[in-house]
Order: C-alpha cells, then structure tokens, then sequence
C-alpha cells in the first residue's frame, strides 16, 4: 500500500481498526507520514498479528 492511500483513506480505516478492534486508542492509530513501520510496531503489540497480517487487513479496508 503507498503512503498516499494510506494517508487519503486513514480515517475510514483507523475507524474500521477501532470498531473491529475496541481496544485500539488513538495513539495507537496514529499515523505519520513514513512511519508506517513504527505504526504497524505498534498495532502488532496490542494485536498479537504480524505486521503482513495487519498491512494486509488495512490493505482490505481500502479494497472495500
């Protein structure tokens, strides 16, 4: 996924993640232009996923 999908479509899907996901804040879903690895870090420790398997739901938030 580019920086730019990510940064066009972020509010849909940090609303997805928290409704999924309720114990995501914020903080964890902040998201910072060519960060993206420190913030899927973040998700993967409150998660227990892998980072592929985060990117890759975030991906199919955006196909949707």
């Amino acid at each position: 996924m580019s920086d730019l999908e990510m940064k066009g479509n972020w509010n849909q899907i940090k609303g997805k993640l928290k409704k999924k996901y309720g114990n995501l804040t914020d903080d964890d879903l902040k998201y910072v232009e060519g960060e993206d690895d420190e913030m899927l870090g973040r998700l993967q420790e409150k998660l227990g996923k892998t980072k592929k398997e985060i990117a890759s739901e975030i991906k199919s938030f955006l196909d949707n």
